[in-house]
């Protein structure tokens, strides 16, 4: 079977065996006569699948107590809402670290619920490097402080987290949970759609401490509760059920391989070989974000005008590599390299960066 290199922002990747397997799975789940698209959400098999599956990702993430696994619907987006539903107060504001453009979204969407205040920003350099760590203030009506761990569309990613002290810190780790050793502990909460280094897009899971759970608003509707969600298991109505038993197999092969330090370890490779490229090429390529604050998981350059950048994204795909034009917003180049994508497809695209500025430099 012939493959691409898929560097895709999301939905991304997934490995050929999880592939497989699903396509294996797909017409009975088991034993039990069906595929599990067809299954009630009230089965026990369903219901074991949920568990099985937030065992697991705890599991990986080396959470052994304390915290709750939910899987919702609604992407990384329904959480910019959720979170200030929750958790905001009359007397205490979301204070937000601004360092890209999704962590604005869940600010400007914050600021839609209630007192919503900027804890740092990097906006007047357009994004281009991160806010210092002792730039972060958090005021003292701190209800949470937000944090955008890697940031997709520009590149860059927090590499050592604030301390929050006693105010609960909430990620959006949509773009690398999985893809680095990290203390988890360190949050009251992280959120990620899965669409990147969890499986398929469509569910979206939420890690939440049990303390902060307590905290959860009454006063909104049960569906919007992160307490409703834990009190049924993420069964309070029906969920997205094969999205979560992909997620499952995706967890599965992540463990096969090693954990989160091997996935760290190869996306360390994965990232130096793409940015060696760009650093070498003697102005040809121009990476996007501050050296000390470049991700791991989505490479970006420049190049000297987009006419140039036009005809790399054209000559990419002839050459069998997907997804490599920058988000519309920014304009760009930008190489997504989340945990399926095998080194050797950045081995390549490292060669090709090299050949296509041996033609056109």
């Amino acid at each position: 079977m012939y493959r691409i290199h898929n560097f895709s922002p999301g939905p991304a990747a997934l490995p050929l065996e999880v592939l497989q397997q699903a396509q294996e799975t797909f017409i009975e789940y088991g034993s039990s006569g069906m595929s599990v698209m067809e299954m009630s959400h009230r089965s026990g098999e369903v219901e074991r699948l949920f568990v099985e599956t937030s065992q697991l990702l705890l599991e990986l993430l080396g959470l052994r107590s304390g915290y709750k696994v939910l899987f919702m619907g609604g992407g990384a987006s329904m959480q910019f809402a959720l979170i200030p539903m929750n958790f905001m107060t009359h007397d205490k504001a979301g204070h937000y670290i601004l360092s890209g453009s999704f962590a604005e979204k869940a600010f400007l969407e914050a600021r839609t619920i209630g007192d919503a205040n900027v804890a740092a920003s990097t906006k007047e350099k357009n994004w281009s490097s991160l806010p210092g760590i002792d730039e972060i203030r958090p005021g003292a009506n701190s209800a949470y402080l937000h944090i955008t761990t890697n940031n997709t569309i520009e590149g860059s990613q927090f590499h050592v987290l604030p301390d929050a002290g006693h105010i609960p810190l909430i990620g959006d780790m949509t773009s690398d949970l999985l893809g680095r050793s990290i203390d988890f502990t360190k949050f009251s909460m992280f959120y990620a759609a899965a669409q990147k280094n969890l499986g398929p897009a469509g569910v979206t899971v939420a890690v939440i401490r049990e303390d902060l759970l307590e905290r959860c608003a009454e006063q909104i509707p049960a569906i919007f509760k992160y307490s409703t969600y834990a009190q049924h298991g993420s069964l309070y109505n029906t969920p997205p059920v094969h999205s979560v038993f992909m997620m499952k197999l995706m967890l599965e092969w992540t463990k096969r391989q090693g954990g989160i330090k091997e996935m760290e370890e190869r996306n360390s490779e994965k990232a130096s070989l793409l940015y060696d490229a760009i650093d070498r090429s003697g102005g040809f390529y121009k990476g996007m974000i501050a050296e000390s604050d470049r991700s791991k998981m989505n490479v970006t350059w420049r190049m000297l005008d987009d006419g140039l950048e036009k005809l790399f994204v054209q000559a990419s795909e002839r050459n069998g590599f997907e997804g490599l034009a920058g988000h519309r917003s920014v304009g760009g180049l930008r190489a997504s390299a989340y945990n399926a994508v095998p080194v050797q497809a950045c081995v390549e695209l490292g060669a090709f960066l090299v050949d296509f500025q041996r033609r056109y430099g």
